[in-house]
């Protein structure tokens, strides 16, 4: 029965999830280090067998971002390999001391970071998660259950199995990282059901499976709905500067979290930056939907309605709205934003400032792009994904934001007077 595999699954992580925490912190470097060595031996095999799926994709005609996402090619698993080395010299998430004291009965008490236990991910697509998840996972101290989407099934098994035989290789328990085999939605039903051996869920795709994964559960869930990012150009921005910022945080990569999804133009420049930012979106096969002061000055366009301020396209797709100061920039993005990364462009440090602090995001980028909001531009190697919550963790979900912490209290046959 799918509940007693599911179950048997999770005992094991949890079995495993006891072992991990007290290993040390150059035996889970090993395992990460013995892992993107196990995979560089599967390299020929995982192309091959991704290859055969992406075929088989496209004849069930899945969506050219879906498919992309599928896609692992030698650039890919290259880089998929150096994320794992990148993870590997991070320093150790794992016993750091917090905070402590000694009070005046000469108690001796602190505040020490931990693993969070057993981490299940949930997926669509994208092969790199599972590689991406387990690294995270390894070097936090975490077991982890991996559930990749039916439509990479095969290639996230073989990846998986080759970082099993490097984790082993390198000491680690054999359950420290699994994988649920099975295609279809009972095994995913059945292990939404395992909070008593599962601590957090981290869902990542579509808003449809978050919704589902969130509300069918009682374990925490990690989660982020949408990226809808907003990019503000202020009056006093670069004309040059802001239409790079803004080319850069749409056209990149349209089809992911942090692609810029709103413009907002200060009225005071729009007249000079519309045009410039119009002929460099037309030249990027960008399709606009602006308000009616935006038509004004750009007739061609398609008009933005209500529904596209809250729309995350994915998609060749830009609303442009022009707004009078920064105040009413704050207030667009904090109604219509989904908090998870929005920018400025400026010279002013006080209008930097106050974007920054007035913005309710988890990512608050000041004259940078938007596409710069995670893991790797922020140092964290590999990342699981991004939080739009608070609780736990807000933003890139790397090593350190899988871990929590304990109390530990050092005494002499102290006594409560």
């Amino acid at each position: 029965m799918m509940q007693t595999t599911v179950e048997n699954i999770a005992k094991q992580s949890r079995t495993a999830s006891r072992q991990l925490a007290s290993a040390s912190d150059a035996i889970r470097n090993l395992a990460l280090s013995k892992m993107a060595e196990s995979l560089e031996s599967v390299k020929q095999q995982v192309l091959k067998i991704n290859a055969e799926e992406i075929s088989k994709a496209r004849a069930e005609w899945l969506s050219e971002a879906m498919v992309k996402r599928l896609t692992i090619d030698d650039k890919a698993f290259q880089y998929m390999l150096s994320r794992l080395k990148k993870v590997a010299l991070l320093p150790d998430p794992l016993n750091r001391i917090l905070t402590g004291h000694t009070n005046q009965r000469g108690l001796q008490v602190y505040k020490k970071s931990v693993p969070l236990g057993v981490i299940g991910i949930i997926y669509e697509s994208r092969p790199n998660v599972t590689t991406d998840a387990a690294g995270v996972c390894i070097k936090s101290g975490n077991a982890v259950i991996l559930r990749g989407g039916s439509e990479a099934l095969q290639t996230n098994t073989l990846l998986t199995d080759a970082m099993i035989a490097g984790a082993v290789a390198a000491g680690l328990p054999q359950h420290a990282i699994q994988i649920i085999r099975t295609p279809g939605h009972e095994a995913v039903g059945e292990l939404l059901k395992m909070d008593e051996y599962i601590d957090v869920l981290v869902p990542r795709g579509g808003k449809g499976l978050i919704q589902r994964i969130a509300e069918g559960t009682r374990i925490p869930v990690i989660k982020h709905y949408d990226g809808i990012c907003h990019l503000y150009i202020a009056a006093d921005a670069n004309p040059e500067q802001a239409v790079a910022l803004a080319i850069n945080s749409k056209c990149q990569s349209v089809q992911v979290c942090n692609a810029l999804e709103t413009l907002l133009v200060d009225k005071q420049c729009a007249t000079q930056m519309l045009p410039l930012l119009h002929s460099a979106f037309v030249a990027n096969n960008t399709e606009l939907r602006g308000c009616s002061e935006t038509q004004k000055l750009l007739p061609d366009i398609l008009p933005a309605t209500e529904e596209d301020w809250h729309t995350e396209y994915l998609a060749p797709i830009l609303s442009v709205k022009i707004v009078d100061g920064i105040q009413a920039a704050i207030e667009h993005i904090n109604h219509y934003g989904s908090g998870h990364t929005d920018g400025i462009v400026t010279q002013s440090l006080a209008l930097a400032r106050q974007f920054e602090e007035q913005v309710d995001s988890a990512s608050v980028m000041i004259n940078a792009s938007t596409r710069l909001s995670g893991g790797g531009d922020y140092g964290l190697g590999s990342v699981v994904g991004i939080s739009t919550d608070k609780l736990h963790v807000r933003g890139p979900v790397g090593p350190n934001e899988l871990t929590s912490y304990k109390w530990v209290a050092y005494g002499d046959g102290h006594l409560r007077g």
